[in-house]
């Protein structure tokens, strides 16, 4: 549960999501509270915050009410620690941590900021306080109507406030900062005309930047206005700093400068980066400016690539690398708001929390701004959508964007694209061998960790999650951890360690898919041949060609399914595995045996026209048909394939099988005689057995 106070009061559950409080009275009782935090509020004063005017007879019941009802809105009924609303003698205590409520934090971040100055570490207190100055949002409790009685505590936080911005300014004086102090110092004395602590930072900042007769002219000006508002003259000390400047003190003089802070936000690069030499070819020949987007399924490397990349640019940008998780595909949270995104921006680039604007298109102004002219590189990572990522785009064409995201970001202008594929086996082997450990493949049959990384689809992510299985578990070897892989009913559940999953990742990307869209991805787990055609997806989901391509497109797009060639769409075995699976929880029986009855009445009735580019999909259907109780449909297909098979054979016409050798024609053609034999005879399972041993030929010749 986190609170927030300076501004609008603002209550958010620990998923993020923002509490609604209810009646006026709940806001103002839990304002009051706040107000005190930690400290026990007594019940006449939570009456008067609450009926103003005139308290109705019954108000302590009705508080009892309000506090029992805000508990349970809060979530903080029966808690025993912090977060905790507490009943105590003759009234209630919130209790909250720095970690519950920006008042705390404020006041933490600020108190730290304070003796770093006292003890001359100008830089950290510099740090501590911004961070303290960029929690505040407005005044605090702006949203809430709080009983004049209150405003002193309103005023006193306000006053904190005002104090921290006077230490700040301090520090940045003592790093020599005194230029970039001048905006901020010139709109603090216009809204705090006679304090005279920021009067005397104004007129030093001036002198010091070379402009010494409006340094005295600011003091001209503030003892005019003591004399006519206050009658009296300014404080000893400004009178001493006046005097100071007038003679060009040498004790004024500047301190010797230090460079502004450059981000350097980029994560770490993993030492055991592997492969991709072709597309850090293409990323590291950009030329700004330029937006490089890098897109591909999950786990397929697009942040690890993307930051091996950006760490071999960064001396090319030495005003800075920016790095921004924008939780577009991301477990238990809501992609960033390309607002609280740039507030991140704006604050690593040195702006000042309550100087950030808080309007977006505002916030985007400041950011293009601050990087005009900058050679910066601006990591995007995780990016959802492209109307996410616009206003994050630097205006500057000195500046490098690099982006990630699981879809192809078709409508952002001026792209490169790069999408990722799975790696090469070459590269899949090493980056196993890497990650297991050499001393724990070493000595292994080149063809078993051939296998193991093939049954982890190649997939970075995969391979990963299995070399660190095998390597945090000493009894195993990869012979063993090859085992419990080839199930592939459970290999999904295999490929988790830690936090990292498969099975996860893929739920990510599923989850984001509208319900037509997912409603394909799940049924095109139950088609038993190796690719699909628009019209075959059609049948299996129930819909028209037109919407099944669109939604075969958009699962492209979305990097679930892959187009090999045009008009032809197939999964990769992961995704594949996960979309059954996902079929396996969320559809019925029935929903399942209708979508494969539609399907193979579809491959029934189009059999002999499609004979030739459908033949490993029919007999992969007259497989299936024979094993899974669908006999009129096997017999059916069998009599096509048979027909058609033998024709091609008969007169040497290999195109069926694209061109392979007739004789493997020939025996293809037998294998089928053979099944259909059986199956004219009910015999479907080695009708299927002879059928899958054809299918096996025909991947076979046509790999």
């Amino acid at each position: 549960m986190r609170f927030r106070v300076l501004g609008t009061l603002e209550v958010r559950s620990d998923g993020h999501r923002v509490v609604r409080l209810g009646a006026a009275k709940q806001r103002v009782l839990l304002a009051v509270l706040l107000l005190h935090v930690n400290r026990p509020v007594h019940v006449d004063r939570l009456v008067d915050a609450l009926w103003p005017q005139r308290p109705p007879r019954t108000a302590a019941v009705a508080l009892r009410t309000y506090v029992s009802a805000l508990r349970q809105v809060l979530g903080l009924a029966g808690r025993a620690e912090p977060p905790l609303l507490s009943t105590v003698p003759s009234g209630y205590e919130i209790r909250l941590t720095p970690a519950d409520l920006d008042l705390l934090t404020f006041e933490d971040l600020a108190a730290q900021g304070r003796r770093a100055l006292t003890a001359g570490r100008p830089g950290l207190a510099s740090e501590r306080l911004r961070g303290a100055l960029g929690l505040w949002r407005g005044r605090p409790f702006e949203d809430v109507a709080l009983d004049p009685l209150l405003d002193a505590e309103r005023i006193r936080l306000e006053e904190s406030k005002l104090a921290a911005q006077e230490s700040w300014i301090e520090s940045r004086l003592a790093l020599g900062h005194h230029d970039d102090l001048l905006a901020d110092l010139g709109a603090l004395v216009a809204e705090q005309p006679l304090r005279e602590h920021l009067h005397a930072q104004w007129m030093l900042a001036l002198y010091r930047s070379g402009r010494q007769a409006e340094a005295l002219r600011a003091y001209r000006d503030l003892r005019r206005r003591l004399n006519v508002d206050l009658g009296i003259d300014p404080s000893p000390p400004l009178q001493r700093l006046h005097h100071q400047i007038l003679g060009g003190h040498a004790d004024l003089a500047a301190p010797a400068g230090t460079p502004p802070v450059v981000p350097r936000e980029l994560p770490r690069d993993i030492a055991s980066f592997t492969g991709r030499t072709a597309e850090i070819a293409v990323l590291d020949e950009l030329a700004t400016p330029v937006i490089g987007a890098i897109d591909g399924m999950a786990g397929v490397g697009k942040t690890t690539l993307a930051v091996h990349v950006a760490h071999r640019l960064a001396d090319r940008y030495p005003d800075g690398q920016l790095f921004v998780d924008l939780r577009g595909f991301t477990r238990g949270g809501a992609p960033v708001d390309p607002g609280d995104a740039l507030d991140q921006l704006l604050r690593s680039l040195g702006v000042p929390g309550d100087r950030i604007p808080h309007d977006p298109g505002a916030r985007a102004a400041l950011y293009r701004t601050r990087l005009a002219g900058r050679r910066v590189l601006v990591l995007l990572d995780n990016v959802a959508t492209e109307a996410q990522v616009r206003p994050l785009l630097p205006g500057s064409p000195t500046c490098l964007v690099l982006i990630t995201s699981r879809r192809r970001l078709a409508g952002l202008e001026d792209v490169r694209p790069l999408s990722l594929d799975v790696l090469p086996r070459a590269d899949a082997l090493t980056l196993f061998a890497r990650t297991a450990g050499e001393q724990r493949v070493s000595g292994e049959a080149p063809g078993l960790l051939t296998e193991i990384v093939e049954l982890c689809g190649r997939l970075p992510l995969a391979i990963r999650i299995a070399a660190a299985r095998l390597r945090i578990r000493p009894g195993w070897t990869p012979a063993h951890l090859a085992d419990r892989m080839r199930d592939h009913q459970h290999r999904l559940g295999e490929l988790e360690v830690g936090p990292l999953s498969i099975a996860a990742a893929l739920d990510l990307s599923y989850h984001h898919l509208t319900p037509g869209q997912q409603d394909m991805y799940r049924l095109l787990g139950l088609h038993p041949g190796p690719d699909i055609e628009p019209l075959a997806a059609a049948a299996l989901v129930g819909t028209t060609i037109e919407h099944a391509g669109r939604l075969l497109d958009d699962l492209v797009d979305a990097h679930l399914l892959q187009e090999p060639a045009p008009g032809r769409y197939r999964f990769h075995d992961l995704p594949r595995a996960h979309a059954t699976a996902t079929l396996a929880d969320e559809d019925t029986d029935h929903d399942r045996q209708a979508a494969l009855t539609r399907l193979f009445d579809h491959y029934v009735q189009t059999a002999s026209a499609a004979v030739e580019s459908e033949l490993a999909n029919l007999l992969a259907v007259a497989v299936h048909a024979a094993r899974h109780g669908w006999p009129a449909h096997a017999l059916d297909l069998s009599a096509t394939l048979h027909r058609h098979l033998h024709e091609c054979a008969r007169y040497d016409d290999a195109r069926v099988l694209h061109r392979t050798a007739v004789h493997a024609a020939r025996t293809i053609a037998a294998l089928c005689d053979l099944g259909d034999d059986h199956l004219t005879q009910g015999r479907f399972g080695p009708a299927a057995e002879y059928f899958e041993r054809a299918l096996k030929m025909v991947g076979g010749v046509t790999a």
